[in-house]
């Protein structure tokens, strides 16, 4: 049992503890209290003056798939073919990337990683925790969605190429075409419970696609562009689609269209520059603007993009560019847990929900702050040394 006690408490559950104690028990928050209380039994760890959050939730990224040692670390894209949903993200999930101590040293502990954006649909997303031995005991949720690609990215890579898609047109022609193909081949195995003899054999980009068509995972719309957005949109109202919109730069331009439909966007990364076209109009309101017309936003790096320590920094520049302050700490903890599902367990400081748990030596919004102690399910897997010897 662990008690950290004194802290300024950030549970992001509404509530601001000015000198409260968590208790830790078991992998899980077993208590939280408004004051310095004694626990019987508990090792006890003072953090008076610091600050106690919740891990930060990147809800895109793709940590582990590409690595910084790029030529051999790089298992992003399967340019080879433009639909693949047969592509799992976990099967190319290296944990021993250096970007996972980076991640907890920024006190980042769970992220999505998937495919890239080369193709109309790239494969299967997952969501980790950042400190495992093995990907498979960082698995939270898998799959947790299915990456398709609109706007220039995919016209770009098979045009070249001769080959479909070379144009916006054809990028959603290959997806509508994928999801009719989804449903036939979802009608036959339900004839085929009532007729055995109609049973389809058995196609593994088919049975990637119906947790989709079943509205059992979303549609990830990597979408930079207004239009682009809108006809990630028009698919989805088309086939009944769930959906998150990732990237989402033009997004305030369409916010209406959004918030009817309750689509959330995981917005950024912004501290880039304008490499491509569809990034003209890329500014630092844009997650402002979204969370003030009521729709649900999560603050992204899009590692390696931007390094994945410096998720706070892109939330903190929100907050320059017009985002309320508990908007922008919602967008890297609690909101990313409810967009990608796992809010049960992660993005606040609630009894009963994972301890993972991070300690900064000031505001998380002021560029001085160091992360000084981190936690992922109850188990120190970080610590700077700030808070005495022998914290580990």
């Amino acid at each position: 049992m662990l008690a950290l006690t004194n802290g300024k408490i950030l549970t992001m559950a509404g509530q601001i503890f000015e000198k409260g104690t968590v208790v830790v028990e078991q992998q899980k928050i077993s208590a939280l209290y408004q004051e310095p209380v004694p626990v019987d039994g508990a090792r006890v760890i003072d953090v008076s003056g610091k600050y106690v959050l919740p891990g930060f939730i990147d809800a895109h990224t793709h940590i582990g798939i590409y690595e910084e040692i790029y030529a051999e670390g790089d298992d992003t894209n399967e340019i080879s073919e433009p639909v693949t949903p047969h592509l799992r993200a976990i099967d190319a999930v290296n944990m021993e990337d250096l970007a996972f101590t980076d991640a907890l040293q920024g006190g980042v502990t769970t992220v999505m990683t998937g495919p890239g954006s080369a193709n109309v649909i790239g494969g299967s997303s997952v969501v980790l925790k950042t400190s495992a031995k093995t990907v498979d005991q960082a698995v939270m949720k898998n799959p947790a969605g299915l990456k398709a690609a609109f706007g220039e990215n995919p016209k770009r890579v098979y045009g070249t190429k001769k080959k479909m898609p070379a144009t916006r047109m054809a990028t959603a022609a290959l997806l509508r075409e994928t999801l009719v193909a989804a449903n036939n081949y979802a009608d036959k195995i339900r004839m085929g419970k009532m007729d055995p003899d109609k049973l389809p054999d058995r196609d593994l980009k088919m049975e990637a696609m119906l947790p989709v068509i079943n509205r059992e995972i979303p549609l990830l719309i990597h979408a930079h562009r207004a239009d682009d957005i809108l006809t990630g949109l028009r698919i989805a109202d088309e086939f009944n689609l769930k959906v998150i919109l990732q990237h989402a730069t033009e997004a305030h331009k369409i916010a209406e269209e959004l918030k009817k439909r309750n689509i959330p966007a995981v917005v950024g990364p912004t501290l880039v520059s304008r490499a491509k076209v569809e990034l003209k109009d890329s500014s630092l309101k844009t997650a402002g603007i979204l969370a003030k017309a009521g729709i649900k936003v999560a603050i992204i790096t899009d590692h390696p993009i931007v390094p994945i320590q410096y998720l706070p920094l892109l939330a903190a520049l929100a907050v320059k560019g017009g985002m309320d302050e508990d908007d922008a700490l919602k967008a890297i903890t609690i909101n990313p847990a409810q967009i990608l599902g796992i809010a049960d367990r992660v993005g606040s400081l609630e009894p009963g929900k994972d301890a993972d748990i991070i300690i900064l030596s000031g505001h998380p919004f002021d560029w001085r702050s160091r992360v000084e102690l981190v936690l992922v399910n109850g188990e120190i897997v970080y610590s700077s040394g700030d808070l005495g010897e022998g914290v580990l």
